[in-house]
């Protein structure tokens, strides 16, 4: 039998994500849509219609501001700016669907683990199990000294602070309430026993949370931790923490040596290999024949705007590119930014040098990831073969068009993989955790470090 292939849809809650200048396409909804929460909606009802097992919300908690040593070029071209709290989506989402995961990125550098394990607590509630934590460590300057620190503090120590972030929440979600501590019992008038409540008592080096859990078990207590780190120290972070594992590689070989790399790491701490579900970035243009997709893609290129590229690159990057020539050698430099971004570029692929020039033809569409044009054939081929030649267990889906991308990949692709038997025709399990590891796993395996603190 062939191996189900998960689907994951990349959203931003802006007008403009990966593809520079897309906002300004006739064909797309977002410049509008992304304020409107029917658009939301009816995206959440789009993607639970073509079985996709979550919906990705990623968030930036600062600006592009690098480029020219200001936010204007982010400004005008819309890129991921303006941009709404992704939080404040899901319930709305969850009410219309019955199934469909979602999974929200949260900084633990700028946030406080007893009031976030609440909020995802309390969305574990009422999504009834649906929920995914994906887990960032921040990367952007701005972000930083907007949120009271006088510069971005070392990409290692955010690390090292996320590791004891996950630790505390790990704490609360597992350890604080036990499983029968809620009696809701009208005649003794007890609604929890509190013998079955207990105080975390976590003193560490970067946090103090002495307390209780503010919320009860939720039907998964620890939500399903995604993770998209590529640095050294990321991709130890995500094979410690991962369930769920964003990566992108340039080629199928590049992105088969991420994902061993992964499994390696996992495995060196005690995990088994499987343990990581990876899905890869990929940007997929579907039409009825591969000439229909060509055309949209001309289309989807002809509004794309240099500025906005480079604007989006020099936030993850950390390099002002308003300071390089078209034909200048991007070359590998230590920043406390997004490290990966520039190490898949400058040093994943050797045998290629990147200008100025060849990054901005390349980050047209998607941004800094592969792009699929063609027929529901010729996309289902292509994604097929990246999954069995890189050991992919999904793909990450972004867009060109919102929501026209995630519509047509649901009316033509989604059909055809499952004709191949590679997309499920219903979905197995009620929960987000049960999509990855099968019915009855909606709790965290014995392998997780979460596991480490439950009582009992």
């Amino acid at each position: 039998m062939s191996k189900r292939i998960s689907l994951n849809a990349f959203q931003i809650a802006t007008p403009c994500q990966h593809t520079s200048g897309a906002w300004r396409n006739p064909r797309s909804k977002a410049a509008e849509g992304y304020t409107d929460l029917e658009y939301w909606v009816d995206l959440a009802k789009t993607l639970e219609r073509g079985k996709f097992d979550s919906l990705f919300l990623a968030d930036v908690l600062g600006v592009y501001d690098v480029y020219g040593g200001s936010p204007d070029a982010a400004l005008r071209n819309a890129s991921q700016v303006p941009i709404l709290d992704p939080f404040t989506l899901i319930s709305a989402m969850a009410a219309a669907t019955s199934r469909l995961g979602f999974a929200v990125t949260a900084a633990t550098t700028y946030e406080q683990p007893y009031a976030l394990a609440r909020r995802f607590s309390s969305l574990d509630h009422l999504t009834k199990g649906r929920m995914g934590f994906n887990v960032v460590t921040s990367y952007l300057e701005s972000a930083a000294r907007n949120l009271g620190l006088k510069r971005q503090l070392d990409h290692d120590l955010r690390y090292d602070m996320g590791d004891e972030f996950m630790d505390v929440v790990y704490k609360l979600w597992e350890g604080s309430w036990e499983e029968d501590a809620v009696l809701a019992d009208r005649e003794s008038g007890v609604f929890t026993d509190p013998a079955k409540v207990h105080a975390i008592g976590h003193e560490g080096r970067h946090y103090s949370v002495p307390g209780i859990h503010l919320t009860s078990p939720s039907p998964q207590r620890t939500p399903v931790i995604f993770q998209a780190g590529a640095s050294s120290r990321g991709a130890t972070f995500a094979a410690q923490h991962g369930e769920g594992v964003f990566i992108n590689g340039m080629r199928k070989d590049i992105a088969g040596k991420i994902v061993g790399t992964l499994r390696d790491e996992a495995e060196q701490l005690g995990r088994p290999r499987d343990a990581l579900r990876i899905m890869q970035q990929i940007t997929v243009i579907v039409g009825d024949s591969d000439a229909a997709a060509e055309r949209l893609y001309d289309e989807a290129v002809s509004y794309a705007t240099p500025e906005g590229s480079l604007a989006l690159y020099g936030g993850w990057s950390g390099v002002d590119m308003s300071t390089f020539t078209p034909d200048q050698v991007l070359e590998y430099v230590d920043t406390n930014s997004m490290r990966s971004t520039l190490a898949l570029l400058t040093t994943a692929d050797p045998s290629k040098q990147w200008t100025t020039a060849d990054l901005v033809d390349f980050m047209r569409i998607g941004g800094v990831g592969p792009v699929i044009v063609g027929s529901p054939e010729t996309v289902a081929d292509e994604i097929e073969d990246w999954v069995e030649t890189a050991g992919l267990d999904g793909v990450n889906l972004f867009h060109a068009v919102s929501p026209e991308t995630y519509e047509q990949f649901v009316e033509l692709v989604v059909p055809e993989l499952q004709k191949r038997g590679r997309v499920w025709d219903d979905y197995a399990g009620s929960t987000l955790r049960e999509y990855y590891y099968g019915e009855g796993r909606s709790r965290v395996g014995d392998d997780h470090p979460a596991a480490a603190y439950r009582r009992g």
